[in-house]
């Protein structure tokens, strides 16, 4: 992610959506320059709708899921009682920094009884990021298919599930926990497999000599046990043989009830790698746009769209997991702000599904935050929110004029955000600007989920 990453042709693809709200156009530059938002209408129904945007076709996808809010009215998990904007941005700072510890090449801590299912050994190497995970998809494992509910990770590689023998605990869930002794189709793989060796955290149980894998993530949450094979039903009529994933007897952090994990990252245990011929590599996703409304994940192609951009993805081959992307300025309500290309380059950016707030370099942070504030000058500035500097007592308003950002991309690409990726809502009243900056300019930038609302984010991984 530095700029002595490599880049080659890998593409990721940004698609506005048929349907933006709250915008208001300068005509005569067909330029947008602010949004006009309800402050009414921002906040989200606590019943279940569905996605307000509208798709006129669908190009060579293979295979839709149905993505929703873990903790919203449409997740199938039991209600938890709402996180506090503290709570959740306090869960995202450690997700951000795990993330920066493992790009730096700082390796994971553990115990050894921590990561061992029995009495085998397990290789640390790397740690994986906060498994934060606002975003759940459903899927089958095993023959007859058991429908797990998954956390969508596009920061992670394997896909693991809670399985039965617990032998030290298993997590909360909602759903049974998967007992492999029940499917005719599963079968552990074995310690001389290339697969096991694959994994960043790897071991070997002595006694029947199949692999062990474990994923450590940042807060010290962990899930071990045996690496394994099994059918994976995406839809009714999309099934994927023999699908290499992580079978849990060993699991321990907040997982929020959701069964496991989705990995959606680049390197070789993950579903976009295993299914790579099924589906060229190709993946994307509309999140859901609040937390009452649903989203879609598509494998093997993308929604038809209005407007179509792309820009290079840059690869770090020491980090394969990540997608990278090449941030070259940033403008508001029509205007660059003063920040050199090179300061975006030198740190890199990647894009994850499961950071909340986009992050950047601090010199690049204060710019765009002195040119949010001129143009936000009219209204009462109120407390910061846990990392949030830059907000806004909205007291006595209907709606809100709010300056459009725009980020400009390598390949001229440029993204005009949504109203819902320019403010973060901390509550009926006040608002933020929805970006906060790293600790160091040499720390990766972090395009997040918020950011990402109100798009079509498409990943052609082969290209």
């Amino acid at each position: 992610m530095a700029s002595s990453s490599s880049s080659n042709s890998f593409l990721l693809c940004l698609l506005v959506t048929t349907l933006l709200v709250f915008s208001h156009v300068d005509r005569s530059e067909q330029k947008v320059r602010y949004h006009e938002v309800s402050l009414h209408s921002s906040f989200p129904s606590k019943a279940c709708s569905t996605s307000s945007s509208k798709h006129s076709a669908i190009s060579n996808v293979t295979t839709t899921l149905r993505v929703v809010h873990r903790d919203g009215p449409c997740s199938p998990l039991q209600r938890r009682p709402a996180l506090s904007p503290e709570q959740i941005l306090g869960k995202d700072q450690a997700r951000v920094n795990s993330l920066h510890r493992r790009i730096s090449g700082v390796s994971a801590s553990a115990s050894s009884s921590g990561l061992q299912p029995e009495a085998a050994g397990v290789t640390v190497r790397k740690g994986s990021p906060v498994a934060t995970g606002e975003y759940i998809v459903t899927v089958g494992i095993g023959t007859p298919r058991r429908d797990q509910t998954l956390i969508v990770d596009t920061g992670s590689d394997i896909t693991w599930i809670q399985c039965e023998p617990c032998v030290v605990h298993c997590h909360t869930q909602i759903d049974p926990i998967f007992n492999p002794a029940r499917s005719s189709t599963y079968s552990n793989i074995s310690c001389s497999s290339a697969f096991c060796s694959e994994l960043d955290i790897n071991g070997c149980d002595s006694g029947s000599g199949n692999c062990i894998y474990g994923v450590l993530y940042g807060d010290d949450s962990y899930t071990t046990g045996f690496y394994a094979r099994d059918k994976l039903t995406l839809t009714p009529g999309d099934e994927i043989a023999d699908f290499r994933f992580g079978c849990g007897q060993n699991n321990l952090g907040l997982f929020g009830q959701a069964d496991g994990l989705l990995g959606l990252g680049g390197d070789k245990p993950s579903l976009v790698s295993q299914t790579r011929e099924k589906y060229g590599g190709v993946f994307s996703y509309c999140l859901p746009s609040s937390p009452s409304g649903t989203g879609s994940l598509y494998l093997g192609g993308y929604p038809s769209s209005t407007k179509v951009e792309f820009t290079p993805m840059v690869i770090d081959p020491t980090m394969p997991t990540f997608y990278n992307l090449n941030l070259k300025a940033i403008s508001v309500a029509g205007k660059p702000v003063p920040v050199a290309a090179a300061m975006f380059k030198k740190a890199g950016m990647i894009i994850d599904s499961g950071t909340v707030i986009t992050r950047l370099p601090p010199k690049a942070y204060a710019a765009l935050r002195d040119a949010f504030r001129l143009a936000m000058s009219r209204y009462r500035r109120a407390a910061e929110v846990s990392i949030l500097d830059t907000c806004y007592n909205l007291t006595g308003y209907g709606s809100v004029t709010v300056p459009a950002v725009e980020l400009e991309f390598d390949g001229n690409v440029k993204v005009a955000l949504d109203a819902s990726g320019v403010l973060y809502k901390a509550s009926e009243s006040q608002v933020c600007l929805a970006f906060a900056a790293n600790d160091d300019d040499d720390d990766a930038g972090i395009l997040g989920n918020v950011q990402q609302q109100k798009f079509d984010v498409v990943y052609d991984v082969s290209k």
